[in-house]
């Protein structure tokens, strides 16, 4: 373990970052809300290494309805006008911009995602929703993590926070830095918008609910205009956040190799490899590593469920940890209140 953080990679501190997010935000303030972490997400112009959905509690409750797979724009469309009672569904959907024909696929899949009632009746393909579809997102707050703020890193990451602030696409932007502890951190002596806020975070020993500390406060970022695809556009990206959230790193790696680990830092699980005796990085973590090797038949068969050895153990355990967290997240915002 080096540093403030443990491993040396950004990838990491990233991962470290997502779950004190989920495990303490608000930085400083009381949870009202239900914090829904994930990332890499963002739109075509922009990704941002951490996404905070601030949920209502209540409404959050009331998506669980619609289970915990992401609904994507044309899912939304068929999801959020569907109508009480049985309507053709050409009659029930607002025009989309697009040919009826891709409606019609959608509302396929949506049956078949049972977020959605379809029959037939005659030649016409009815709906009917199973709940109305909540307005559940409260804020969204994005987060880019540079573990060592350098100069030249400064400067790279200043003009991307300059376009999150211009766009506002976010309710708040923040950069998130490991902890110096120097009376004053490097990062506040950097040429970066005022509206950004700074975090500090001190990972030595791993995720801790004080862990993290606000060096700089973030302004509430107001669009020049509001208009539908802005909302449109920050609905879907908080639907990709509730479906995804930021366990999902394992799917880009190779848990079903056998020098896979997950280790515990503070209350975070991170990956871990034993043939290397190190946090990997995602980038390191591929088939085509000198190191990797298959997870033995054997070990699939004794001690492990029939269908699955040890890595598909641990995308089931970071899948059940998404939900258990997600679960608890509600409760505490209901706590607090």
């Amino acid at each position: 373990m080096s540093g403030r953080y443990p491993g040396d990679s950004e990838f990491v501190f990233e991962l470290l970052a997502c779950r004190w997010a989920e495990r303490s935000w608000p930085p400083g303030g009381a949870r009202e809300s239900a914090p829904i972490v994930a990332r890499q997400l963002g739109t075509r112009r922009r990704r941002w290494d951490t996404v905070v959905v601030e949920a209502d509690p209540e409404a959050l409750e009331a998506r669980a309805r619609f289970g915990p797979r992401t609904l994507d724009s044309d899912l939304l469309h068929v999801v959020r006008h569907a109508p009480r009672e049985w309507a053709w569904y050409r009659d029930a959907l607002p025009h989309p911009g697009y040919p009826w024909r891709y409606v019609r696929a959608a509302v396929h899949r949506a049956a078949g995602r049972g977020v959605v009632e379809k029959r037939r009746n005659g030649n016409r393909i009815e709906i009917r929703r199973i709940a109305p579809y909540p307005d559940w997102v409260r804020r969204i707050v994005a987060v880019e993590n540079k573990p060592d703020l350098d100069a030249g890193a400064a400067r790279a990451l200043g003009a991307q926070l300059e376009h999150d602030v211009s766009r506002a696409l976010a309710d708040e932007v923040w950069v998130a830095t490991a902890a110096t502890g120097a009376s004053v951190e490097p990062a506040l002596l950097e040429d970066m918008p005022v509206e950004a806020g700074i975090l500090a975070l001190d990972f030595a020993d791993g995720v801790r609910r004080d862990a993290g500390e606000v060096v700089w406060h973030p302004s509430r970022l107001e669009p020049d205009e509001t208009d539908d695809a802005r909302a449109e556009t920050r609905l879907e990206l908080a639907e990709r956040a509730y479906g995804r959230g930021w366990r999902s790193f394992v799917g880009t790696m190779r848990p079903d190799c056998r020098h896979f680990e997950l280790r515990r830092r503070g209350e975070a699980l991170v990956p871990w490899c034993a043939a290397k005796g190190k946090h990997q990085s995602a980038a390191e973590c591929a088939g085509s590593c000198s190191a990797f090797e298959p997870e033995p038949p054997r070990w699939r068969t004794k001690g492990w469920p029939i269908e699955g050895g040890p890595g598909k153990g641990i995308r089931r355990l970071l899948e059940g940890r998404r939900e258990w967290v997600r679960e608890r997240g509600r409760e505490r915002a209901f706590e607090r209140r």
